[in-house]
């Protein structure tokens, strides 16, 4: 099992990003969190299986109906796999 951490820029507050991304992750089988960050944009950490979490990086982009991602950037990352998926 491995873990990501991305970070989303675009409109993604306010937008139901978070709660669409958990949603989504949730469906995957995967753990982690989505959580606002004070610069405006969404980090997202999933944990889980690599097809899983390609998956989840294509979504991603997309977002949910509202949002209009300009970017996404990822980063492999050691941790301790969490339990759940939650959002803040």
């Amino acid at each position: 099992m491995s873990c990501r951490r991305w970070s989303v820029s675009g409109r993604v507050q306010g937008v139901f990003y978070r709660g669409s991304t958990q949603r989504v992750a949730k469906r995957l089988g995967l753990n982690g969190s989505a959580i606002n960050l004070p610069d405006g944009t969404v980090e997202v950490i999933a944990c889980g299986a690599a097809p899983e979490l390609d998956a989840l990086e294509q979504w991603l982009w997309q977002g949910s109906e509202w949002a209009s991602v300009s970017d996404v950037t990822a980063e492999a990352i050691e941790r301790e796999t969490p339990v759940g998926f939650v959002t803040s």
